[in-house]
C-alpha cells in the first residue's frame, strides 16, 4: 500500500443507527472504491457483518466485547488480516456502542500504522431522544465516545421534537474546542462528502481510562464444536457495561415461521434486537431498536439472533418462546 487509507470510527450508543448508516454509505460508495469494516459488537454471535457484506465491503467481526478492552495484540492481528486481505481504499471501524474509543485511536495513530492509515473524521451518532436522558449525558463512555467526534450526526430526527432538536443544537455548540459540526438526518442518511472532513487530532477524552481494569480477549478462540444435525443451535450469553446480551447461533438446515419469527421480535421491549435467519419465504435480516426492520438477504452460512437490554435476560423462557417459531429442523 503506497497510499495511507482514510480510516474513519462511526461510534454511537446502542440504537443510534450505526449500522443503518454504514449501509447508506456502502450503498453510495464508489463503485470503483473497495471498502474495508472493522465491526465490533457486544453480543458473542456477530450479526452486523451478515448485514453489512452483501453492501460489497469486506468485513471483520470481533463480537463479545468493546474494542477497547480487545484493542492489544489480538486488535491489531484483526486489523492487519483485514487490511492485507482488503486492500481497501477506504476502512471504516465501527466500535459497539457500548464501547470506549480511546485506545482504538491511539493505536491508529501510533507508528505501526503512521504510514498505513490516515485517520479521517470520526463520527458520532446521537438519537435526540436519548440526548435528553442524564444517564446518556454523564455516561463515561458515551461522553467520550461524542468527546472524541469530528461530526456529530443527530440520526432519527424524523423521530424526535422541535424541542428535543434543539437543545442538542444548543448543547453541541457550547462544547469544548475544537468545535464539532452538528449534522441532522434520518435512517442513517449521510452524505458521503462528510468523509472528506478532517479529524483534528487534539481531540482529547475526559476518561480514557474508563474501560482500563477490563481484560483482554485471548488471541485465539476457544475451541468449539460445529453446529451440526445433532446440535443444531448453541445459545450464548455476554454481560458487561450494565447490559446484557442473549445470542443464538442455527444451523442454516433450521427454518423459521417468519410471521411468528417477526411476532417473537414485535413482542420484545428490548435496547436492541439483530437477527439473520433463514424462513420457509428465503432469508431474513431483522433490526431492532425504536421500530422493527425487516429486509430479505443474501443466504448466510448460518441463522444468527441476538438480544441486548440493559436489564437481565431470561434466557431459558426467550428459548423456549424462540423455538415455537422453527418449523423445521434437521434430521440428526
Amino acid at each position: 500500500m503506497n497510499t495511507a487509507i482514510p480510516t474513519h470510527l462511526v461510534m454511537g450508543f446502542l440504537g443510534t443507527g450505526k449500522t443503518t448508516l454504514l449501509r447508506h454509505l456502502l450503498a453510495h460508495k464508489p463503485e470503483h472504491e473497495r471498502w474495508a469494516i472493522l465491526v465490533n459488537e457486544f453480543g458473542e454471535v456477530g450479526i452486523d457483518g451478515a448485514l453489512l457484506s452483501e453492501q460489497g465491503a469486506l468485513v471483520k467481526e470481533i463480537p463479545g466485547g468493546c474494542l477497547c478492552c480487545v484493542a492489544g495484540l489480538p486488535f491489531q492481528i484483526g486489523l492487519n488480516a483485514l487490511l492485507h486481505k482488503a486492500q481497501p481504499d477506504r476502512l471504516l471501524i465501527e466500535p459497539t456502542g457500548l464501547g470506549h474509543p480511546s485506545r482504538v485511536m491511539d493505536i491508529l495513530t501510533n507508528e505501526h500504522y503512521r504510514n498505513v492509515l490516515s485517520l479521517g473524521a470520526a463520527f458520532c451518532l446521537i438519537d435526540p431522544r436519548q440526548w435528553q436522558d442524564s444517564r446518556y449525558r454523564e455516561h463515561e463512555t458515551y461522553r467520550d465516545q461524542l468527546a472524541l467526534a469530528d461530526v456529530v450526526v443527530a440520526n432519527k430526527t424524523d423521530m424526535c421534537s422541535e424541542a428535543e432538536l434543539s437543545r442538542l443544537r444548543h448543547d453541541i455548540a457550547q462544547g469544548p474546542e475544537p468545535k464539532q459540526v452538528l449534522v441532522e438526518t434520518e435512517q442513517g442518511r449521510l452524505d458521503l462528502n462528510w468523509l472528506t472532513h478532517p479529524h483534528a487530532p487534539e481531540r482529547r477524552a475526559a476518561h480514557p481510562q474508563a474501560h482500563a481494569g477490563k481484560a483482554e480477549r485471548p488471541m485465539l478462540a476457544a475451541h468449539e464444536p460445529p453446529l451440526s444435525p445433532a446440535r443444531p443451535w448453541r445459545r450464548y450469553g455476554n454481560h458487561g457495561d450494565d447490559h446484557f446480551s442473549v445470542g443464538w447461533r442455527f444451523l442454516d438446515e433450521v427454518v423459521f415461521d417468519l410471521d411468528a419469527l417477526r411476532a417473537f421480535c414485535e413482542a420484545q421491549n428490548l435496547a436492541r434486537l439483530k437477527a439473520v435467519v433463514r424462513t420457509a419465504d428465503g432469508w431474513w435480516a431483522f433490526n431492532q431498536t425504536d421500530r422493527l426492520s425487516v429486509y430479505r438477504l443474501a443466504p448466510q452460512k448460518e441463522s444468527r439472533i441476538e438480544l441486548i437490554d440493559a436489564s437481565p435476560l431470561a434466557a431459558a423462557p426467550l428459548h423456549e418462546q424462540l423455538m415455537k417459531t422453527v418449523i423445521s429442523l434437521p434430521s440428526s
